[in-house]
């Protein structure tokens, strides 16, 4: 997962409110369930010693909730009086909802609830031409357009000569709408980073895009000859998905547990473990952070500094370091922030995969000094 979209929350020194609203349910009650839901959140925070003006932020950001229809929830992240992060939940509600006041966000929960489904562009293709949509978790929108050129693209069912031309022609025409639309279909992987593009049409023309796609993009493209609005159609995108997921994830684990055992300089591309790890965090090695949740290592306590890689497992080596003023925090959330700093990856691992990766919840993938 790209931590990118978190960069705002370390911008800015805490203490954080974080909240995590249940917005699932939809009854004719909803909008003063989420009015008091906002004013319990509130007198929550106040009670963990969360400023007013905070508190009165997140209030009137939950409230604000009171007539939506997201259909799993919201993260709240707030500070200073100012909510500034307030990302929709797009895998599944959380457990309650839930606020807490702590010396850095609580995004952990976030990277599991905020759906990991890879973002597709769809492309419904003709022989004139494609449409492409994008597909996020939530959101669906038109983002192209692809006019090819429009004569000739038909064939004849004569044989002599003049129509043996003209079919060459219309064999030109196709080729050259393929080529254009492989051509604009990658432009748009490029500028949405999809991670899924999926072809719609019919044989031909979908193998013929197929086939003229850049390398780099051939095991990311799925086809289909489900009608555009078909609901098998949506099917097809969700299983793709879902198995682009699973292969992902699969691969990223058969790399970490590879990477532990040794080179034959007694080096290991992996660590585990909360001290291995915040030592990699100090020494900006971090590559992937893997996270297992509600693991017994993402639980621990480390301490933090007012920078990324300020974290100990000891408050004494952070003033054997030069820091001054230190803060518990959850060794999940230290981490992640040390990892949003040096641009690294997350992965979160699912409940299913095998225990030993990583031990204890929590592991890297290591950059090379």
């Amino acid at each position: 997962m790209d931590l990118a979209f978190l960069h705002p929350l370390y911008e800015h020194s805490g203490p954080w409110a974080s909240v995590y609203v249940d917005t699932s349910r939809h009854t004719e009650n909803t909008p003063q369930e989420r009015r008091l839901t906002a004013a319990a959140m509130a007198r929550e925070l106040a009670r963990q010693g969360a400023d007013d003006a905070t508190c009165r932020a997140v209030q009137h950001a939950v409230e604000e909730l009171s007539h939506s229809s997201e259909p799993h929830g919201r993260a709240l992240f707030a500070r200073a009086g100012e909510v500034v992060l307030d990302p929709a939940l797009a895998a599944r509600p959380p457990q309650g909802d839930w606020a807490e006041w702590a010396p850095l966000p609580r995004v952990a929960p976030l990277l599991e609830l905020a759906d990991q489904d890879p973002v597709c562009v769809v492309a419904y293709i003709d022989r004139k031409g494609a449409d492409f949509e994008l597909r996020t978790p939530l959101t669906r929108e038109r983002v192209d357009t692809v006019s090819g050129r429009q004569y000739p693209v038909h064939r004849t069912a004569t044989a002599d000569w003049s129509e043996r031309h003209f079919q060459l022609k219309v064999e030109n025409t196709w080729e050259h709408n393929a080529a254009e639309i492989a051509d604009a279909l990658s432009v748009c992987q490029e500028e949405t980073r999809a991670d899924l593009l999926v072809l719609v049409g019919d044989d031909r023309e979908r193998r013929a895009v197929h086939e003229r796609l850049p390398r780099r993009l051939q095991d990311r493209v799925v086809e289909t000859d489900r009608g555009q609005g078909s609901r098998l159609l949506d099917e097809d995108v969700e299983a793709a998905r879902a198995e682009h997921v699973r292969r992902r994830t699969e691969a990223e684990l058969e790399r970490f547990l590879a990477a532990r055992a040794p080179d034959e300089k007694g080096r290991t591309g992996a660590v585990e473990g909360v001290p291995a790890l915040v030592e990699a965090a100090r020494e900006h090695r971090i590559d992937e952070l893997l996270i297992r949740p509600d693991s017994p290592d993402a639980h621990r306590e480390v301490w933090i500094g007012e920078d990324p890689d300020q974290v100990a497992v000891r408050r004494t080596e952070l003033k054997a370091l030069g820091e001054q003023h230190s803060w518990a925090a959850r060794a999940d959330d230290a981490l992640i922030r040390s990892a949003v700093a040096t641009d690294a990856s997350a992965l979160v691992v699912p409940p299913e995969a095998p225990e030993e990766a990583p031990v204890g919840g929590l592991g890297a993938l290591l950059r090379w000094k």
